[in-house]
């Protein structure tokens, strides 16, 4: 009889973080409202081309979120937007004018005028 070993590979993350984002996450979770454990990415349907980023507080992990560890606090991303994320890099950008998160998402096929919204 042979002896099966089972060899448990990382997975990369579904999202890939750039310093300036994790940086945003540090400061967020740095104000962070009592009882928030993390900052968590999903993809509710809204706008006008079906799917929108929304990042908020999250103050319990749900059990098919997935988790990022950075240097600043807990990423989570919402489970049931995985595969919608998966291969994207999320930014953190400020200019004169504005400041967000800004999302490179090889999955969207389209977004509105706006960029509030995409389509998969």
């Amino acid at each position: 009889m042979t002896e099966t070993t089972t060899k448990i590979r990382t997975r990369p993350a579904a999202v890939i973080l750039t310093p300036a984002a994790e940086r945003r996450i540090a400061d967020l979770m740095a104000q962070a409202p009592e009882g928030a454990i993390g900052v968590k990415l999903s993809t509710p349907r809204r706008g006008c081309s079906g799917l929108a980023y929304s990042v908020d507080y999250v103050s319990e992990e749900a059990k098919f979120d997935e988790k990022i560890e950075t240097p600043g606090g807990t990423f989570y991303i919402d489970g049931a937007s995985v595969l919608y994320l998966v291969g994207s890099t999320m930014d953190w950008v400020e200019d004169d004018f504005a400041a967000g998160f800004v999302f490179n998402n090889p999955n969207a096929k389209g977004s509105c005028g706006c960029g509030e919204s995409f389509t998969v």
